[in-house]
Protein backbone atom coordinates (compact mmCIF):
# COMPACT_ATOMS: atom_id res chain seq x y z
CA UNK A 1 0.00 0.00 0.00
CA UNK A 2 2.85 2.29 1.09
CA UNK A 3 6.50 1.94 -1.20
CA UNK A 4 9.07 4.42 -0.21
CA UNK A 5 12.30 4.55 -1.58
CA UNK A 6 15.52 6.56 -0.48
CA UNK A 7 13.78 9.57 0.78
CA UNK A 8 15.66 12.37 1.31
CA UNK A 9 14.37 15.49 2.40
CA UNK A 10 16.10 19.03 3.39
CA UNK A 11 15.16 22.47 4.69
CA UNK A 12 17.44 24.74 3.69
CA UNK A 13 21.22 23.38 5.44
CA UNK A 14 19.12 21.42 7.27
CA UNK A 15 18.98 17.32 6.45
CA UNK A 16 15.62 15.94 7.73
CA UNK A 17 15.45 12.59 6.18
CA UNK A 18 18.63 11.02 5.17
CA UNK A 19 17.32 7.98 2.57
CA UNK A 20 14.66 6.77 4.59
CA UNK A 21 12.66 3.55 2.53
CA UNK A 22 9.72 2.16 3.90
CA UNK A 23 6.85 -0.42 3.03
CA UNK A 24 3.68 -1.06 4.22
CA UNK A 25 1.26 -3.89 3.05
CA UNK A 26 -2.84 -3.11 2.76
CA UNK A 27 -4.25 -3.46 6.52
CA UNK A 28 -1.25 -2.81 8.67
CA UNK A 29 -1.05 -0.69 11.58
CA UNK A 30 2.04 0.51 12.09
CA UNK A 31 3.14 3.38 14.54
CA UNK A 32 6.16 5.41 14.11
CA UNK A 33 8.15 6.61 17.16
CA UNK A 34 11.15 8.89 18.08
CA UNK A 35 12.47 11.71 19.42
CA UNK A 36 11.47 15.04 18.74
CA UNK A 37 13.25 15.91 15.39
CA UNK A 38 13.89 12.64 13.96
CA UNK A 39 12.17 13.13 10.70
CA UNK A 40 8.52 11.63 11.92
CA UNK A 41 6.34 13.84 11.27
CA UNK A 42 8.41 15.39 7.78
CA UNK A 43 8.26 11.65 6.91
CA UNK A 44 4.12 11.31 7.28
CA UNK A 45 3.39 14.78 5.72
CA UNK A 46 5.50 13.02 2.34
CA UNK A 47 3.79 10.02 2.92
CA UNK A 48 0.35 12.21 2.86
CA UNK A 49 1.27 14.34 -0.37
CA UNK A 50 1.30 17.67 1.53
CA UNK A 51 5.09 17.55 1.43
CA UNK A 52 7.68 16.68 -1.40
CA UNK A 53 10.77 14.96 -1.24
CA UNK A 54 14.16 16.24 -2.81
CA UNK A 55 14.94 13.00 -3.88
CA UNK A 56 13.62 9.19 -3.73
CA UNK A 57 10.33 7.54 -4.83
CA UNK A 58 6.68 7.76 -3.16
CA UNK A 59 4.48 5.29 -4.67
CA UNK A 60 1.11 5.27 -2.72
CA UNK A 61 -1.69 2.63 -3.67
CA UNK A 62 -0.25 1.60 -6.13
CA UNK A 63 0.11 5.93 -7.62
CA UNK A 64 3.82 7.47 -8.07
CA UNK A 65 3.09 10.85 -6.75
CA UNK A 66 5.63 12.05 -8.38
CA UNK A 67 3.53 11.48 -11.78
CA UNK A 68 0.89 13.88 -10.80
CA UNK A 69 0.48 17.52 -11.40
CA UNK A 70 -0.73 19.20 -8.72
CA UNK A 71 -4.65 19.40 -9.33
CA UNK A 72 -4.42 15.86 -10.01
CA UNK A 73 -2.44 15.48 -6.18
CA UNK A 74 -5.05 17.27 -4.34
CA UNK A 75 -7.68 15.17 -5.94
CA UNK A 76 -5.80 12.10 -4.80
CA UNK A 77 -5.09 13.48 -1.68
CA UNK A 78 -8.81 13.98 -0.64
CA UNK A 79 -9.64 10.39 -2.45
CA UNK A 80 -7.03 7.80 -1.24
CA UNK A 81 -5.40 9.12 2.41
CA UNK A 82 -7.54 10.26 5.67
CA UNK A 83 -5.44 12.69 8.29
CA UNK A 84 -6.09 12.65 11.69
CA UNK A 85 -4.19 15.22 13.91
CA UNK A 86 -3.56 15.64 17.52
CA UNK A 87 -5.87 19.13 17.27
CA UNK A 88 -9.46 17.65 15.78
CA UNK A 89 -9.86 20.69 13.38
CA UNK A 90 -13.60 20.55 13.45
CA UNK A 91 -15.32 23.40 11.96
CA UNK A 92 -17.57 25.14 15.55
CA UNK A 93 -20.17 25.75 12.96
CA UNK A 94 -21.00 22.47 11.86
CA UNK A 95 -22.56 19.74 13.43
CA UNK A 96 -20.78 16.59 13.80
CA UNK A 97 -22.65 14.65 10.97
CA UNK A 98 -21.80 17.50 8.85
CA UNK A 99 -18.24 17.95 9.74
CA UNK A 100 -17.55 14.21 8.41
CA UNK A 101 -19.71 15.07 5.02
CA UNK A 102 -17.56 17.85 4.09
CA UNK A 103 -14.77 16.05 2.40
CA UNK A 104 -16.76 14.08 0.30
CA UNK A 105 -18.83 17.00 -0.66
CA UNK A 106 -15.41 18.32 -1.76
CA UNK A 107 -15.05 15.34 -3.96
CA UNK A 108 -17.68 15.99 -5.34
CA UNK A 109 -19.38 12.36 -4.88
CA UNK A 110 -23.04 11.73 -4.57
CA UNK A 111 -25.21 14.11 -1.41
CA UNK A 112 -26.55 11.05 -0.69
CA UNK A 113 -23.73 8.31 -1.16
CA UNK A 114 -21.70 10.64 1.38
CA UNK A 115 -24.48 10.96 4.42
CA UNK A 116 -25.70 7.54 4.06
CA UNK A 117 -21.60 6.95 4.51
CA UNK A 118 -21.71 9.84 7.36
CA UNK A 119 -24.20 7.92 9.22
CA UNK A 120 -22.47 4.79 9.04
CA UNK A 121 -19.22 5.97 10.43
CA UNK A 122 -21.18 7.94 13.30
CA UNK A 123 -22.60 4.45 14.21
CA UNK A 124 -19.18 3.03 14.15
CA UNK A 125 -17.87 5.63 15.98
CA UNK A 126 -20.85 4.95 18.63
CA UNK A 127 -21.72 8.96 17.93
CA UNK A 128 -24.79 7.96 16.67
CA UNK A 129 -26.91 10.15 19.37
CA UNK A 130 -24.40 13.16 18.88
CA UNK A 131 -25.20 13.47 15.21
CA UNK A 132 -26.51 17.24 15.35
CA UNK A 133 -24.30 18.10 18.12
CA UNK A 134 -21.63 20.96 17.25
CA UNK A 135 -18.10 20.32 18.61
CA UNK A 136 -18.05 23.01 21.30
CA UNK A 137 -21.31 20.12 22.64
CA UNK A 138 -18.75 17.14 22.26
CA UNK A 139 -16.12 15.93 24.91
CA UNK A 140 -12.26 15.49 23.13
CA UNK A 141 -13.13 11.79 22.69
CA UNK A 142 -15.65 12.35 21.07
CA UNK A 143 -14.45 15.18 19.18
CA UNK A 144 -11.34 13.34 17.68
CA UNK A 145 -13.78 10.72 17.26
CA UNK A 146 -15.73 12.60 14.96
CA UNK A 147 -12.53 13.48 12.78
CA UNK A 148 -11.62 10.20 12.34
CA UNK A 149 -14.97 9.49 10.67
CA UNK A 150 -14.17 12.81 8.74
CA UNK A 151 -10.90 11.21 7.51
CA UNK A 152 -12.95 8.08 6.11
CA UNK A 153 -15.52 9.31 4.78
CA UNK A 154 -14.15 8.72 1.44
CA UNK A 155 -13.03 5.55 2.60
CA UNK A 156 -9.38 6.06 2.04
CA UNK A 157 -6.27 3.84 1.01
CA UNK A 158 -4.11 5.12 3.73
CA UNK A 159 -4.66 6.66 7.13
CA UNK A 160 -2.37 9.10 8.35
CA UNK A 161 -2.39 9.86 12.17
CA UNK A 162 0.16 12.66 13.59
CA UNK A 163 0.08 12.17 17.36
CA UNK A 164 -3.79 11.08 17.73
CA UNK A 165 -4.30 11.33 21.29
CA UNK A 166 -1.72 13.21 22.56
CA UNK A 167 -4.82 16.05 23.60
CA UNK A 168 -6.93 13.23 25.46
CA UNK A 169 -7.01 12.09 28.84
CA UNK A 170 -6.05 8.50 29.86
CA UNK A 171 -9.73 6.88 28.97
CA UNK A 172 -10.18 8.65 26.03
CA UNK A 173 -6.70 8.08 24.93
CA UNK A 174 -7.41 4.33 25.19
CA UNK A 175 -10.21 4.54 23.48
CA UNK A 176 -9.10 5.95 20.57
CA UNK A 177 -6.05 3.96 20.54
CA UNK A 178 -8.09 0.79 20.33
CA UNK A 179 -10.39 2.15 17.44
CA UNK A 180 -7.39 1.84 15.32
CA UNK A 181 -7.19 -1.55 15.49
CA UNK A 182 -11.21 -2.42 14.99
CA UNK A 183 -10.71 0.00 11.73
CA UNK A 184 -7.74 -2.49 10.96
CA UNK A 185 -9.85 -5.77 11.96
CA UNK A 186 -13.49 -4.34 10.73
CA UNK A 187 -12.19 -2.46 7.49
CA UNK A 188 -9.14 -3.70 6.89
CA UNK A 189 -8.17 0.35 7.36
CA UNK A 190 -3.91 0.56 6.67
CA UNK A 191 -2.70 2.84 9.42
CA UNK A 192 0.33 4.83 10.07
CA UNK A 193 0.41 6.60 13.45
CA UNK A 194 2.85 8.68 14.48
CA UNK A 195 3.27 8.94 18.65
CA UNK A 196 5.23 9.62 21.68
CA UNK A 197 2.90 7.28 23.45
CA UNK A 198 4.86 4.49 24.12
CA UNK A 199 1.43 1.97 24.93
CA UNK A 200 -0.37 2.89 21.38
CA UNK A 201 3.37 2.37 19.59
CA UNK A 202 3.61 -1.08 21.18
CA UNK A 203 -0.02 -2.01 19.87
CA UNK A 204 0.73 -1.88 16.30
CA UNK A 205 1.47 -4.63 14.29
CA UNK A 206 4.87 -2.50 13.44
CA UNK A 207 7.07 -0.59 15.26
CA UNK A 208 9.22 1.99 13.51
CA UNK A 209 11.91 3.77 15.53
CA UNK A 210 13.86 6.95 13.53
CA UNK A 211 16.38 8.92 15.33
CA UNK A 212 18.55 11.74 13.11
CA UNK A 213 16.79 11.58 9.90
CA UNK A 214 16.89 7.35 9.20
CA UNK A 215 15.03 4.25 10.43
CA UNK A 216 17.28 2.82 12.99
CA UNK A 217 14.56 -0.18 13.79
CA UNK A 218 11.81 -1.98 12.41
CA UNK A 219 10.52 -4.31 14.09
Amino acid sequence: MIHITDIHKRFGTLEVLKGVSLNVVAGEVVSIVGASGAGKTTLLQIIGTLSQPDSGKVVIAGEDIALLNDRQLSRFRNERIGFVFQFHHLLPEFTAFENICIPGLIGHRSRVEVERRAAELLTLMGLAARRDHKPSQLSGGEQQRVAIARALINSPAVLLADEPSGNLDSRNRDEIHRLFFELRDKLGQTTVIVTHDDSLAAMADRKILMSDGLIVENR
